[in-house]
């Protein structure tokens, strides 16, 4: 054999192993074991290869450390979802020196936020990837990760001005427009739509702004034709309070329909609708929780808007560690679809 002609069927040959696992060695096209690739490695090195970029990673032993700077999980299973995104992440990167860290704030604190994103500056990480809700918080925080060569992807929210490496989510206004519009398209008849922020604060969100706006924008479109939409910030409410407040905004004899922006608020306004047995009420809402599925199978709620946040955590874990390993460009922006789920759909989801 040919030293300077050998084959990638010579190399699978000599290694022991198939030619799709030196062909992935070789275009780091996937994972392999470490005792697999030190077989490959050998032949290469034999053989006068140079090795690639992933074998001197590996050889170096060099570990990464990311830090996922994300809501406390326990507080709304959405955020559980993201969590398990996280952790799906965290083993399958695990054999190539990557480990992830998890960083909890509360959702409904800034200043939780602030203090986590303090220790995870701490933690003196290689990677970040946070979920900045907090609008004018997570700027200065991201600010001094910036200044310090600290690459971060965002998820969920955005902060634009800061530029993350990616950010992985949806289009908000568009996301406002479609709710807006399964509204219409439901109710067939103009009136007054509410926009609803329960639990999470406009002013401080650049998601939610983004969400009501497009919201707003599709039925001031429709001017003169008796469409109505306001929009409703109940930010901290305690449960009394928040079914009072709803209870006032449906004296509104042309109300026809709600979209709700949080996904934990849209289950609380679904039991108030059943329980006041408000059927001419539409309600449009966010993801596949457990309690917005039965109200979808209810028939209380009408459509949910899929955000799918696990995958959107494990995209953010695999950007970084093809980033940090490979020197892998990244998207800027990585924008999921606006998934519409009915009763009809609902069993071809993986829930």
């Amino acid at each position: 054999m040919n030293d300077k002609n050998v084959r990638i069927k010579d190399i699978a040959q000599l290694a022991g192993v198939s030619v799709g696992t030196v062909d992935r060695v070789l275009h780091n096209r996937g994972k392999v074991s470490p005792e697999t690739l030190e077989k490959i490695m050998g032949v290469l090195k034999k053989k006068g290869y140079k090795p690639n970029l992933l074998a001197r990673t590996l050889g170096s032993n060099k570990k990464f450390f990311i830090a996922a700077l994300i809501p406390d999980p326990t507080l709304d299973e959405y955020w559980a979802h993201s969590n398990a995104g996280i952790t799906e992440a965290q083993e399958e990167w695990s054999h190539y020196n990557i480990k992830v860290g998890t960083f909890y704030f509360n959702l409904y604190d800034k200043a939780s936020f602030a203090k986590l994103a303090a220790k995870v500056f701490d933690s003196r990480p290689d990677a970040i990837l946070a979920s900045p809700i907090f609008h004018q918080e997570a700027m200065l925080f991201f600010k001094l990760c910036s200044k310090n060569n600290i690459p971060y992807i965002f998820f969920n929210s955005n902060v634009p001005e800061v530029e993350p490496l990616c950010f992985i989510g949806q289009d908000f206004y568009q996301s406002g427009r479609l709710g807006a519009e399964l509204l219409d398209l439901s109710t067939k008849a103009s009136g007054t739509f509410a926009i609803l922020h329960i639990y999470e604060d406009i002013h401080n969100a650049i998601h939610l702004a983004q969400k009501e706006k497009g919201f707003i924008d599709y039925f001031l479109e429709k001017n003169n034709q008796g469409f109505k939409a306001i929009s409703l910030d109940y930010s901290h409410p305690q449960e009394p309070s928040l079914e009072k407040e709803l209870l006032a905004l449906l004296t509104d004899p042309k109300m026809k329909g709600l979209l709700v922006t949080t996904s934990k608020g849209l289950f609380i306004t679904a039991s108030f609708l059943e329980k006041h047995g408000r059927k001419d009420i539409r309600l449009v809402g966010y993801d596949l929780l457990r309690e917005n599925i039965e109200y979808l199978k209810k028939g209380v709620i009408d459509f949910l808007i899929h955000q799918n946040p696990k995958r959107q955590t494990a995209l953010g874990i695999s950007y970084l560690a093809n980033y940090m390993l490979f020197k892998k460009t990244i998207p800027n922006t990585d924008l999921f679809p606006l998934e519409i789920i009915t009763r009809q759909n609902l069993k071809t989801f993986n829930i």
